[in-house]
């Protein structure tokens, strides 16, 4: 599995966490689904490719302003959480953030 792939994969659950809990949707809202439509672009598109870093501490924003608060707003509000529910990614995903 590609770093890319493992993004995704961390992306998703955020979104779907978020949109789960913080929504009370059972399935992905149509804000939501093209929030992860589009941040799947966005890191099949990524100059960096599987060397890239954090997103937050990139210094290419390639998000448009309106996705990037957003995803944003998702991270605040699924990152603690994914602690306890999916604690092996957040792990990682800390750790990449550090690097």
């Amino acid at each position: 599995m590609t770093e890319i792939d493992k993004e995704k994969r961390i992306v998703e659950k955020m979104i779907k966490l978020y949109c789960q809990r913080k929504e009370g949707n059972r399935v992905l809202c149509n804000r939501c689904l093209e929030l992860k439509n589009y941040a799947f672009a966005r890191l099949d598109k990524c100059p960096f490719g599987n060397k890239k870093g954090s997103c937050k501490i990139c210094k290419v924003h390639c998000y448009k302003p309106e996705m990037r608060e957003h995803i944003r707003e998702v991270m605040r509000y699924a990152g603690p959480r994914m602690i306890l529910l999916h604690p092996i990614d957040a792990i990682s995903h800390l750790i990449k953030k550090k690097r």
